[in-house]
């Protein structure tokens, strides 16, 4: 099935509502409802991509960092091979190479990848890319916590 990168967060007025009232927000859960449509929206057989969704609705919050949770401690360099390694800190230019080069997979990190370098070109400040177990320690400065990108 398709995973189309999303081009606009529907309920993005009423996120924003939310946040301003000081609530946390769960939103675009599994990237949410595909749909098309000028005016009558309609279904799409499609699973918008998750991480897409995160990073365009965390860019139209001004959300200054991202943060994506995997199943993983850091992004991996040449996965799978003797080679392999953590890397735990990539500039965007860094990580654009890397992403070029098929070192992150359509169907693993390369859509963590991409919705990062997004999000960072659309000012953010930094994305995280780990497990949930290491996010804490990821946030605190921890340098072999997690995945760092930054512009």
């Amino acid at each position: 099935m398709p995973s189309p990168a999303p081009t606009e967060v529907l309920e993005l007025q009423a996120v924003r509502a939310l946040l301003g009232a000081g609530h946390v927000v769960l939103a675009g859960g599994g990237g949410g409802v595909a749909v098309c449509g000028d005016g009558a929206l309609r279904g799409v057989d499609a699973v918008v991509d998750k991480d897409a969704t995160a990073a365009l609705l965390a860019a139209a919050v001004g959300a200054e960092e991202l943060h994506l949770l995997t199943g993983v401690d850091a992004v991996l360099l040449d996965h799978g091979t003797p080679a392999q390694r953590a890397v735990h800190d990539l500039s965007a230019d860094e990580a654009r190479e890397h992403l070029a080069q098929g070192q992150f997979p359509a169907g693993s990190m390369g859509p963590k990848v991409a919705a990062a370098l997004a999000f960072l070109a659309a000012g953010g400040s930094r994305a995280v890319i780990t497990s949930a177990a290491r996010l804490a320690a990821a946030l605190e400065g921890d340098p072999d916590a997690g995945t760092r990108i930054r512009p």
